[in-house]
């Protein structure tokens, strides 16, 4: 094997990405876990009372719910990401998740049917998330040396991936088993992703350009704006998905179309991310190489071909592989994606465009669950599917033309602007 195509070395050499994986892994299996079942139970609980388009509405608005405090939050995080330890940040949002486990875990123990407490819960997990996820992601880059920075990613995502692929399908059989275990295996996750964040070494700051406030806010948004390459593909990852995302119908699918119940449904959430863990690990020992824009694309449209694959389906294996195909082609853009943002972005600005990057990411998967949720309610739930995706197609192809700097990138390097 030559020097050339040699798999780049591991991140785990360095004890504080090891932790920081240990982190990221025990609290996205925990979130998740807790997500997908509030999900299950609006629904459940919806569905005694309401027809299907009108409980398919409240999945819509428990999307919104989890999006209100990111967009309010998420820009002035990422200015206290890059002026506070990124550490606290991350430790007081875990700190708030783990709360938000333990008062799950009462209220389902409990025997309560009332609605607008998992609504609660779902605004502070918001605001755990707007908190937790530009701390994380700007402190990554700074364990590792730049050469190693798209492996590391690429294990990050493995780590996410994981916690995708168990949390729900955890999640479900632990609900079947009881309602409240879910959530306390939930709290135990959180508490040892506290540990693991707490053996994290301190991290130098790279010095800030001064701005304050506002100010500060505007320089992140102007860095994005003024970054074709970084825009193009936040701006593709966000419209792709708001119009094909499926989490928010899975329940309804479960439910209603393929006639299963929660663990099925747990194996549902989870095949995407089965998928894109399956192809984040292939990445970390097969570096994509040249052409990274256009392989990006091409993934993309296969993502949306996928999701009307998936709508079609009455039945449930076609369902699952649909669902594990999609999650293997988002895979591909979201590593692209990161790597690309990552390597494009100095280390003073990472926590700002990370907190963008946030935004981005969470209007397309929160606001995302609500469109499918509005679209379902209007048109039904496989209309609502199916048009998503056809639609997530044309954008795609739209992108191509309108961001060449994007479809053109070759290889994922640090830029010479940004060398140490």
């Amino acid at each position: 094997m030559t020097a050339e195509t040699a798999p780049p070395p591991s991140p785990f050499a360095w004890p504080a990405f090891r932790a920081f994986f240990v982190a990221k892994l025990g609290s996205t299996l925990a979130q998740i876990m807790m997500v997908v079942v509030i999900g299950w139970q609006v629904y459940d609980i919806a569905r005694q009372t309401m027809p299907i388009r009108e409980a398919a509405f409240l999945l819509g608005l428990i999307g919104l719910a989890q999006f209100l405090p990111v967009f309010l939050l998420s820009l002035v995080v990422g200015v206290i990401a890059d002026r506070v330890d990124r550490r606290v940040i991350a430790r007081a949002a875990i700190g708030l998740e783990l709360l938000c486990a333990l008062a799950l875990g009462a209220l389902a123990a409990s025997g309560s049917t009332a609605l607008w407490p998992l609504f609660a819960v779902a605004v502070a997990l918001g605001v755990a998330r707007a908190f937790a996820a530009p701390s994380l992601s700007a402190l990554a880059p700074n364990l590792v040396p730049p050469h190693v920075l798209p492996t590391a990613i690429a294990w990050n995502s493995i780590g996410w991936q994981t916690g995708a692929v168990l949390g729900p399908v955890v999640g479900g059989f632990a609900y079947d088993g009881h309602p409240a275990l879910p959530f306390w295996l939930a709290a135990g996750l959180l508490a040892a992703s506290l540990v693991a964040l707490f053996m994290i070494p301190p991290v130098k700051l790279s010095p800030s350009s001064g701005a304050k406030g506002f100010a500060a806010v505007k320089e992140g948004l102007d860095y994005v704006r003024g970054n074709r390459i970084v825009f193009g593909a936040l701006s593709l990852d966000m419209f792709a998905v708001i119009l094909a995302g499926t989490n928010a119908m899975l329940p309804v699918y479960a439910r209603d179309i393929l006639h299963v119940g929660p663990a099925e449904l747990g194996w549902l959430r989870a095949a995407p991310a089965l998928g894109a863990a399956a192809v984040a690990f292939w990445l970390t020992r097969n570096p994509l190489g040249s052409k990274v824009g256009q392989k990006m694309f091409v993934n993309v449209g296969l993502f949306a071909l996928a999701t009307v694959a998936f709508g079609l389906s009455t039945v449930l294996w076609i369902s699952i592989v649909s669902l594990i195909v999609l999650g293997a082609a988002d895979m591909v853009s979201v590593y692209v994606r990161s790597s690309l943002i990552q390597l494009h972005t100095p280390d003073s600005m990472r926590g700002r465009v990370s907190s963008v990057s946030l935004l981005f990411i969470s209007a397309s998967n929160e606001l995302g669950e609500f469109r499918a949720g509005v679209m379902a309610a209007a048109i039904g739930p496989i209309a609502a599917t199916v048009g998503g995706g056809v639609l997530a197609l044309i954008v795609t192809i739209l992108w191509a033309r309108l961001f060449p700097e994007l479809r053109d990138a070759d290889r994922l390097d640090v830029p010479d602007n940004l060398k140490s």
